[in-house]
């Protein structure tokens, strides 16, 4: 993975991370889900959404259009 990506979204919930990621997917905007979860005890760390550094303003907009918070 390139390491220029940028974090446009975090969350403490690894579904909403997943959904959000198939929504930019959807709308051709390439992202990934960076998951800094313990793996042991799934109540510490965040999931991240990355995006490439073109697409941040798109990933943003789509973000806040459909409210995601």
């Amino acid at each position: 993975m390139d390491s220029n990506w940028v974090k446009v979204f975090s969350t403490q919930d690894a579904y909403t991370a997943e959904i959000l990621k198939q929504g930019l997917i959807e709308s051709e905007i390439a992202a990934v889900v960076m998951n800094q979860r313990d793996s042991s005890y799934q109540t510490f760390g965040m999931v991240h959404i990355l995006v490439h550094p073109d697409n941040v303003d798109k990933a943003e907009a789509y973000i806040k259009e459909n409210n995601i918070a």
